[in-house]
């Protein structure tokens, strides 16, 4: 069932994604932003912008077992797992029918990108491991991760022309990818997670942190964490001390995203 849908009236939408929501929605990013649904769509939304074309983007709650029907899923161009309080490798229903809907849009040649939750429910999707974190617990704040030296040549990759040596991005994460798919590149990784990205050829993509998120949605997230005593007070205050002294290289990640989500394959 399709839930939300951003079109802009009277223009023509060439390109058309679906966002497979994981999460539910929190009462902070309701209030701020009327859902992470807008959240997403304002991070990775790429319109032509020459005022006639534009792109559409729709939802699926797929935290509540609400997923594109099989006879619509050529009628998009790419697809995005958001992250989840959830386990990736649990085996709730809603969590087992994501992972073969992965399996039918990686075997239709569809672009897929996961994001936290999102990059670990495809990682297992395609025969991955993904576990607890093995080190350190909760990775939460601003990491710094590498870009692998030798990149596979994937156009989403070239589009971007020189890619950093670093980067920082937001997590927010107790869990991990153990072990890639067979035939994925890792193409990050950091002191604390060993696949902080990966790729499939040029029509999979997963990234362990939060590329969308903004420092109030960070902020907020910790505070809830903290009252729920998922974390202590000493470990929430120092990411708001970490927040205050930097902050991730969204530009980048952004910029990264749109890029796989838009650039075309060579036939």
């Amino acid at each position: 069932m399709k839930v939300v849908t951003a079109d802009q009236p009277g223009r023509r939408s060439s390109r058309r994604y679906a966002l497979l929501l994981a999460a539910r929605d929190s009462e902070y990013v309701l209030k701020a932003y009327g859902g992470y649904f807008n959240v997403f769509v304002s991070a990775f939304g790429c319109g032509t912008g020459d005022g006639n074309e534009e792109e559409a983007w729709d939802m699926f709650r797929a935290v509540d077992g609400e997923l594109p029907a099989e006879e619509d899923l050529d009628r998009y161009d790419g697809f995005v797992i958001s992250g989840s309080p959830y386990d990736a490798y649990a085996d709730e229903l809603w969590i087992l029918r994501l992972c073969l809907l992965v399996q039918d849009l990686v075997a239709a040649r569809k672009r897929v990108l996961g994001i936290c939750f999102g990059h670990q429910v495809i990682c297992r999707a395609l025969g991955g491991r993904v576990g607890k974190a093995r080190v350190g617990g909760w990775d939460i704040g601003i990491r710094e991760v590498t870009m692998a030296a030798t990149l596979p040549p994937c156009r989403f990759l070239h589009a971007l022309q020189d890619l950093p040596t670093y980067a920082k991005i937001t997590e927010c994460h107790q869990d991990e990818v153990w072990e890639a798919p067979v035939g994925a590149e890792v193409l990050a990784w950091s002191d604390k997670t060993g696949v902080e990205m990966f790729c499939v050829g040029d029509n999979v993509l997963g990234i362990q942190g939060h590329p969308e998120y903004t420092a109030d949605i960070l902020l907020s997230l910790v505070d809830r964490l903290s009252s729920a005593h998922s974390i202590t007070v000493s470990f929430a205050e120092g990411v708001k001390r970490q927040l205050e002294a930097t902050g991730p290289d969204r530009e980048f990640w952004l910029k990264l995203c749109k890029s796989f989500l838009k650039t075309e394959e060579l036939a």
